[in-house]
């Protein structure tokens, strides 16, 4: 890609070391677009599928349920490719930076194209949504995502300013879900567009379109130095990708790492897609803009606290150490909001302490992936980040696919009854009546949009109930377990520091 040869696509970073300019720009301001965009996809996309489209009941209720496993099938092959095609990337900017600077066209085109799914058949609507999530999600996100996700492990080899990175990245990704799309969302958002297409199109669109300039901030104000490492020492081995295979799942920690990751992201997924529902139809009713906030709120203090206290303890502790401790609190916290899904003032007791034994992963973990890559390095003599990626990413989109097509099936099977619009409280009570439903706050109290448009929820059966509350807070007491017992295995850190001597040792005697 001689493209990049030019002085108007040169990294504004040209420092050994990391710069303040690099962790603001780079790395907390610059991922903030597309986090965004896909924030608010991860909580809002699906309920503008079963809400608005209302495609719950189409084919039985079996296209929400098939399509996006089968999406994500082709999500992880282009992942693979996706990792191979960074691998055998060459440039005087890197090998995945130039695919970062793509990705900021790609991302805001296809973003828009995911919600503007035109008024026609059952079938026109279908090949749309499978089409339009497919060039999102299977192309420009997992351009985007392998090569941002890459930044962290090949920005330097310093532990410490590693981890500082990944603290600073995480931020923005706890900034964009746990502020925003948590508490602005409900609160003001959700409220105003209800389940209005043509308002939830402009919303999209104007989010879609904000990814571009930060993405492109992003590319600008980081740096590869790690890859200009092993450039400067001559290291350009092509390695088979069966080989890649081979290597990444026999080396016990890279297995312990994607086990680790495939086990916090299904209940992670599960607890996302569950979260809209949970507080309109469990905990409060719905968009009433109070009961989410709440929840989010209690969420969002512990982050606001962890970006002070997680990376000193993990420095003290150990990265490892502190994460195993976060996650028995994690299933304290998950279990008493459980035991009762309709107590608010449990529930958000239950949310905090879970919350506060979820900080140390979510600040830490890449910087804990990077160490596995380095190890890894050390062991083989080789660096396969693209590969490694790809597998972290097939991981994160598959449970991704398959845990929204598992919790979409179970809210069909369960009765799930979709919110309804209205002209006026009459016209309500005649779809009601008609339909044997239900609505979930007295029609008298509903107050319109601004066209005067009533949205109705329903009272939605038990066992909706029950799936919901399942999602959203009962899944994880049992992946909080199971992660401190594969944390228990993962002692990478051990004897990293010797390893990294090692490896340094070793390119300083090829450069010579």
């Amino acid at each position: 890609m001689k493209m990049f040869d030019s002085p108007l696509l040169k990294s504004r970073i040209q420092s050994e070391t990391v710069t303040k300019s690099e962790k603001w720009l780079g790395y907390l301001i610059g991922p903030a677009g597309a986090l965004l965009l896909n924030a608010v996809l991860a909580t809002y996309l699906n309920v503008y599928y079963t809400d608005v489209l209302n495609l719950t009941p189409m084919w039985g209720g079996m296209f929400l349920t098939a399509f996006p496993i089968v999406s994500k099938i082709i999500d992880a092959v282009t992942n693979i490719i996706m990792g191979q095609v960074i691998d055998r990337t060459k440039t005087s900017e890197g090998k995945a930076r130039p695919w970062l600077f793509l990705s900021a066209f790609l991302v805001p085109v296809t973003g828009v194209l995911l919600f503007t799914v035109p008024e026609s058949s059952d079938t026109v609507k279908a090949l749309w949504v499978m089409i339009s999530y497919n060039l999102f999600y299977s192309l420009a996100y997992t351009i985007f995502n392998m090569s941002h996700g890459l930044m962290t492990p090949l920005s330097t080899r310093d532990s410490t300013a590693r981890g500082g990175l990944s603290v600073f990245n995480q931020i923005t990704t706890i900034m964009m879900s746990g502020i925003l799309v948590a508490l602005v969302f409900p609160m003001v958002i959700m409220p105003m567009i209800g389940v209005d297409k043509s308002k939830w199109i402009t919303l999209m669109s104007i989010l879609s379109i904000l990814a571009l300039p930060l993405t492109l901030l992003e590319y600008y104000f980081t740096k590869e130095r790690v890859t200009e490492e092993a450039t400067a020492a001559g290291e350009e081995t092509k390695i088979p990708f069966g080989k890649q295979m081979k290597i990444l799942f026999t080396d016990k920690y890279m297995v312990l790492m994607y086990v680790y990751f495939l086990v916090y992201t299904i209940g992670m997924t599960l607890k996302n897609l569950g979260l809209v529902y949970y507080c309109n139809y469990v905990l409060g009713t719905y968009n009433d803009g109070i009961t989410q906030m709440l929840v989010s709120v209690i969420g969002g203090i512990p982050m606001g606290i962890g970006i002070f206290a997680v990376w000193p303890l993990a420095k003290k502790f150990g990265k490892r150490n502190v994460t195993m401790v976060g996650f028995i609190l994690y299933s304290v916290g998950s279990l008493i909001c459980w035991l009762f899904p309709n107590q608010l003032v449990i529930v958000l007791v239950g949310q905090f302490i879970k919350n506060i034994g979820g900080l140390p992963c979510a600040y830490v973990f890449m910087a804990l992936f990077a160490d596995c890559l380095d190890h890894l390095e050390w062991k083989k003599d080789l660096r396969m980040d693209g590969a490694a990626m790809s597998i972290y990413n097939i991981i994160a989109v598959a449970m991704v696919g398959i845990m929204t097509g598992v919790f979409n099936w179970m809210l069909a099977k369960a009765g799930y009854i979709a919110p309804i619009t209205a002209e006026s409280v009459a016209d309500a009570a005649g779809k009601l009546a008609a339909n044997g439903w239900t609505a979930q706050v007295p029609l008298e109290n509903l107050k319109g949009a601004a066209d005067g448009v009533l949205t109705v929820a329903m009272q939605q059966p038990s066992k909706v109930s029950w799936v919901i509350s399942f999602a959203f807070v009962g899944l994880e007491v049992f992946t909080g377990i199971a992660l401190v017992v594969i944390l228990f295995f993962l002692n990478v850190e051990k004897k990293l520091p010797e390893e990294q001597a090692e490896i340094k040792a070793r390119h300083k005697k090829s450069e010579e």
